[in-house]
């Protein structure tokens, strides 16, 4: 029965049909919430541009800003699903979804990304040469706990420092959320580099505070995008725990998987 769940999991996080599930969910949350009617024009942000119109704008000068974030939102959902499979791609796309994302944060009030962006940008980048170099699933260890908090200190420091030298958004609260949520990023993506196999908890903790602020929020399209990103990190950190390295005992899995199936 373990063996069995076990490729389940391995199964579920392997799978095509869910990467093209997750495409589609996104893409459907964008269009429902009306992403692509979202301009830069003029040193402000408009919203609900009708679609027939946004050329029009863009002739004038505006950025199609809702267009860019739909596009950096799936290929963010992908690149995640790929690097759960240990796919990496999924870095090396999570190198270029952070210079869209950081540019679209900016605009939409948060200026300390100028600094926050970059230092994930290098650590994306980091990630990318350690996983081409052969890096293993590895167990955690004191370094693991040292990267977490370094990660939450780093965070709370540079959205604080550029709040103060960039303006932008200040309300406390605001800049509270936005150092928590950074601050777990960072320590995500710096264990992800080394491929803990928790690295996939913090993933976990980071969609269970953005779950949380969006319900109180009442932001339900936002809802449903990290019930989806919960479900996936929860899977891809039993998949990380239980079967470790991709490649190794994936076809036996599957094989008993289907014996299993077949006899029961």
């Amino acid at each position: 029965m373990e063996k069995t769940n076990r490729a389940i999991v391995r199964n579920l996080v392997q799978s095509k049909y869910l990467d093209i599930f997750a495409a589609l969910l996104i893409f459907g949350i964008c269009t429902w919430r009306n992403f692509h009617g979202t301009i830069y024009i003029d040193a402000g942000i408009q919203f609900g541009i009708p679609m027939s119109e946004i050329v029009s704008y863009m002739q004038q000068g505006a950025f199609p800003l809702g267009i860019l974030s739909m596009v950096g939102a799936i290929f963010s959902v992908l690149a995640t699903r790929l690097v759960g499979k240990q796919n990496n791609w999924g870095n090396f796309i999570g190198i270029f979804t952070t210079v869209t994302s950081g540019a679209i944060d900016y605009l939409f009030g948060n200026h300390s990304a100028i600094i926050t962006y970059p230092i994930t940008f290098f650590i994306q980048t980091y990630a990318y040469s350690r996983w081409k170099s052969g890096e293993r699933i590895r167990k955690r260890d004191i370094y693991y706990y040292l990267i977490l908090a370094a990660g939450m200190l780093l965070g709370f420091a540079l959205v604080y420092m550029g709040a103060y030298l960039f303006g932008g958004i200040t309300d406390p609260i605001f800049l509270i959320l936005v150092s928590v949520i950074f601050g777990l990023s960072v320590g995500g993506n710096v264990c992800n580099a080394f491929k803990y196999e928790e690295t996939w908890f913090s993933w976990v903790i980071y969609n269970i505070v953005n779950l949380v602020k969006n319900v109180m929020q009442a932001n339900l399209a936002n809802v449903v995008k990290y019930l989806f990103y919960l479900f996936n990190a929860g899977i891809t950190l039993l998949d990380w725990r239980w079967n470790g390295d991709a490649g190794e005992n994936i076809s036996d899995d599957s094989n008993l998987l289907e014996q299993e199936v077949a006899t029961s």
